[in-house]
């Protein structure tokens, strides 16, 4: 019988790329030869001209994903209200072995409208399904602002679960950024999720760590459809 507790045992994130992709969705050229600069709320500009893999969210909504060596950048640019949010993973020492820093930003020559990218709780009590593909899926329970809960239903990992770090942000009304961090694993991944119909939920994201050797950086990007299993509402100061 396997030890679902001897995380020993545990895929490395290289083991779980291959047909973890199945639902990713087609990539754009909308912003092919386009330049961004971005102020960003910290103080910081950054300047976005590299080339990389770009989906559309949602009406001028677009998710930009590169990476290089020990940094993975997740780009999220709302060409309408002029607001953008840069998160960027990197792999250091600590635990767990992916950071994240979060970065909301004016995007330059664009007039600003709206709300800037914020963090959110909306998704706290919810329990979602995700499937990847025909043999990935998984369940998320959003627990707190920081946890959340991930339980494999389908695929090489079916039976694990655990408990890792999160962080989310609302882009618009139904729609976030939800990234998160794991512990065992040395990865991290960002996601940008499409809640708004809860029957058929869409998100878009990338997985960034290290290989089996714990050496090299490994990058891969997935797309997954949701549905909303059920949500807890807590009594009233509980």
């Amino acid at each position: 019988m396997t030890d679902l507790s001897d995380t020993s045992t545990w895929l490395p994130l290289d083991g779980l790329a291959p047909g973890f992709d199945a639902n990713r969705a087609p990539t754009v050229d909308d912003l092919h030869g386009r330049a961004f600069v971005l102020h960003c709320a910290d103080g910081g500009t950054v300047q976005w001209r590299e080339p990389a893999d770009t989906w559309l969210v949602d009406e001028d909504l677009y998710y930009v994903q590169a990476h290089q060596g020990t940094q993975a950048s997740s780009l999220f640019l709302d060409l309408h209200t002029g607001r953008a949010l840069l998160v960027e993973s990197t792999i250091g020492a600590g635990t767990p072995r992916v950071s994240q820093r979060f970065r909301p930003a004016l995007i330059e020559g664009i007039v600003t409208r709206g709300s800037a990218p914020a963090p959110s709780t909306a998704l706290l009590g919810r329990r979602v399904r995700w499937v990847y593909s025909q043999a990935h899926a998984y369940e998320h329970v959003y627990l707190t602002e920081h946890w959340y809960t991930w339980h494999c239903l389908a695929g090489p990992e079916r039976g694990l679960a655990d408990t890792d770090e999160q962080t989310t942000y609302e882009l618009r009304p139904g729609i976030y950024v939800f990234a998160w961090r794991e512990k065992v694993i040395p990865c991290a991944a960002v996601t940008v999720a499409d809640h708004r119909d809860a029957g058929r939920m869409r998100s878009h994201g990338a997985l960034f760590g290290l290989d089996e050797s714990g050496q090299v950086p490994t990058h891969f990007t997935f797309g997954a459809y949701g549905q909303l299993l059920s949500t807890t509402v807590y009594p009233a100061g509980a």
